[in-house]
């Protein structure tokens, strides 16, 4: 069994995921910003973690000790056009969803190099390989994210250190109804937003996302690089490899 820490475990996918690790005999690190919404979760260890401090990550990378897998989980979404978007949002959501997950992983990677051993599973999207209107700022850190771990992949590789990204569509977690809106009625994009249902079309559970990530520890080095979640996931992204490029894809029809 693998001592496993996870970040974002506070709510959603990292929660969902922390419980079936914990069944499964896995010894777990939960990590959120806020512990005290950690409680009642049954894993081996809660720890106070902010992915966009580094300070705070030193010290919970301190009091976790060794780990042989991270799960980096911890992120946020926004809904806004590109042209409109304000630009200190975007660039919190590329510090959570980019540099937050980079400054865990820099942080586990040293003594993972030591030891020979280790692995980092990084929550990305659909969304890292394609884009969807009005939520491409969060495409756009699920982009960078996989350019980071790809190039981690091969960098890592011959210290025994594998690296996997999980793809999931659209969740029941929650997280699209907690995600920031930066679109008001006088917006020329708010139509937009009534037409985004096709493409949250057959979320997956957070449990098929939890079994996912089980999967991919059981089988250490040997797991793909690159791994959907679900039928739908994996339908969209051989649909976006096989369309040509000279044309935006989108996943769903949209006429607005």
């Amino acid at each position: 069994m693998a001592r496993v820490l996870i970040t974002g475990a506070s709510r959603g996918i990292g929660k969902g995921t922390a419980m079936a690790l914990h069944q499964q005999g896995h010894e777990v690190i939960a990590t959120a910003r806020d512990v005290s919404m950690l409680a009642g979760l049954p894993v081996a260890r809660k720890v106070r973690l902010d992915v966009t401090d580094q300070a705070s990550v030193d010290q919970a990378l301190a009091e976790a000790g060794p780990v042989d897998v991270l799960l980096s989980n911890a992120g946020a979404t926004v809904r806004a056009p590109v042209e409109t978007i304000p630009l200190d949002t975007l660039a919190a959501l590329f510090e959570l969803n980019v540099f937050g997950a980079l400054r865990v992983a820099q942080g586990v990677l040293p003594q993972m190099r030591e030891r020979g051993t280790g692995q980092l599973i990084f929550m990305s999207s659909i969304q890292g390989r394609l884009v969807i209107p009005l939520i491409g700022a969060y495409g756009a850190t699920k982009h960078a994210l996989e350019a980071l771990a790809e190039t981690l992949a091969v960098e890592a590789h011959p210290f025994g250190v594998s690296v996997h990204v999980v793809q999931p569509p659209a969740v029941a977690s929650g997280g699209a109804e907690r995600a920031q809106v930066h679109l008001d009625d006088a917006n020329p994009y708010r139509p937009l937003l009534d037409r985004l249902g096709p493409f949250r079309a057959s979320p997956v559970s957070v449990e098929e996302v939890a079994d996912v990530v089980a999967a991919t520890i059981a089988e250490g080095r040997k797991a793909p690089f690159r791994i959907p979640v679900g039928e739908s996931a994996t339908t969209i992204l051989r649909a976006r490899k096989q369309a040509p490029d000279d044309t935006p894809f989108l996943a769903a029809p949209l006429d607005w």
